[in-house]
């Protein structure tokens, strides 16, 4: 019988910016008890979450690695602090053509060739990397910008993995890591 998971695909720096926007959000936990995003590395998701037969994840993984192979690295720079309304505080993710192509041909891959649901988000792209999201109701988001603000992040990085993230144990860990082309 087949066992369903649940999974997403991102970008997720290593290194340096990890560490600073995992900082941010433990900052936004100490000043505000806001945590719900400590439940994942700092990303930017290219395919929102979705459930996949757990017995074929070496199948998943192997489609994907052939895939993530036909594009090249990709350089962003995150930088700023921005919201959606108030349910969503993020870091600005300035990004090229390239992630916006390799997204829009991953949705198609991931809707043809993976049979997945081509989710709104998939289709509104904009690229972001959350810092506070679902607990944040309780708090007026100028302070929570301001506080973020302090802290300022401004990186360029280089994207040369996709990453295969899996939920276990109420959390998202990464399951596998596919190099791009390079």
């Amino acid at each position: 019988m087949a066992r369903y998971q649940k999974y997403f695909l991102a970008l997720v720096p290593e290194g340096k910016l990890q560490d600073q926007v995992t900082e941010l959000k433990l900052l936004l936990k100490e000043e505000f008890n806001i945590k719900y995003a400590l439940k994942s590395p700092a990303h930017i998701t290219v395919k929102m979450p979705f459930s996949y037969n757990e017995q074929k994840e070496n199948v998943l993984i192997g489609r994907l690695k052939d895939f993530v192979q036909n594009y090249d690295t990709m350089e962003m720079v995150i930088g700023g602090v921005k919201t959606f309304g108030d349910r969503v505080v993020y870091l600005n993710v300035e990004a090229g053509k390239d992630l916006y192509h390799f997204q829009s041909e991953l949705k198609t891959f991931c809707k043809r060739e993976l049979k997945l649901v081509d989710e709104l988000s998939d289709r509104n792209y904009h690229p972001h990397m959350t810092v506070a999201f679902k607990d944040l109701k309780k708090h007026p988001i100028p302070n929570i910008i301001k506080v973020l603000e302090s802290k300022t992040i401004s990186e360029k990085f280089v994207v040369n993995h996709l990453f295969l993230l899996i939920r276990q144990n109420g959390r998202w860990e990464i399951c596998s890591k596919m190099e791009f082309r390079g």
